[in-house]
């Protein structure tokens, strides 16, 4: 079970920013998750649609100028950061989960990612997830998809199959070992979000998921 450290290793440092991300590679997590939205033609690294939890800002992220979010405290000091700056910060230290959260991110993203293939990266270094699965259907296929639910469904594999996923990201509360169970069936991983507590950690070891996203990475181990 691999530990993708979520948002950073975002227990310990302020979430979806370079001391999180380094933070989490130093816990030897192999995968980190972040989530994006495409302003002024920058993909930012930020969580919210709105920027009162995680920064000194206020307002809208897609309503605030690309200038104005660089001068933001995303906590200690920290700037929102670009999509670019964290891939050059991991320099192939760990793999990329890209979740697509705001609008119009999937095709800016394909851009910046094929940009880094032709630099010498290799596409099983990234993955692009996104709860908007209309927006995942934009992904590039060269990058394996996960498929975010945040709900129960009846839909979960044929919404899978659809969109050529390489894994199920369900919620804990979500995951039962039958689920997991016909997943693997059907050649899909699974990872499961947001699990922190150490009986929760080995209960997902338990049901035999492939991954967990994780805020503090030191207790997965």
């Amino acid at each position: 079970m691999i530990c993708i450290g979520h948002r950073g290793a975002s227990g310990y440092a302020p979430e979806n920013t370079l001391a999180a991300f380094e933070l989490a590679v130093t816990m030897h997590c192999p995968w980190i998750e972040l989530d994006v939205y495409a302003v002024e033609g920058e993909l930012l690294v930020i969580h919210d649609d709105t920027l009162e939890r995680t920064t000194n800002g206020h307002g809208r992220v897609m309503q605030t100028s690309l200038a104005t979010l660089r001068t933001l405290d995303a906590g200690n000091g920290q700037q929102i950061p670009t999509l670019s700056e964290v891939i050059e910060q991991i320099d192939h230290r760990a793999g990329i989960n890209i979740e697509l959260k705001g609008e119009h991110t999937a095709l800016p993203v394909n851009r910046l990612l094929n940009d880094y293939l032709r630099r010498g990266w290799q596409a099983d270094e990234f993955m692009l997830s996104s709860f908007d699965h209309e927006e995942l259907k934009l992904a590039d296929p060269a990058f394996e998809r996960g498929v975010l639910f945040s709900r129960a469904s009846k839909d979960y594999f044929k919404t899978t199959a659809a969109l050529g996923a390489y894994s199920l990201n369900v919620s804990m509360r979500l995951v039962k070992p039958a689920l997991v169970e016909e997943a693997h069936r059907r050649g899909l991983k699974v990872f499961v979000y947001t699990v922190n507590e150490a009986d929760d950690i080995q209960r997902m070891r338990d049901i035999n998921v492939d991954g967990i996203f994780c805020n503090y990475p030191d207790r997965v181990g």
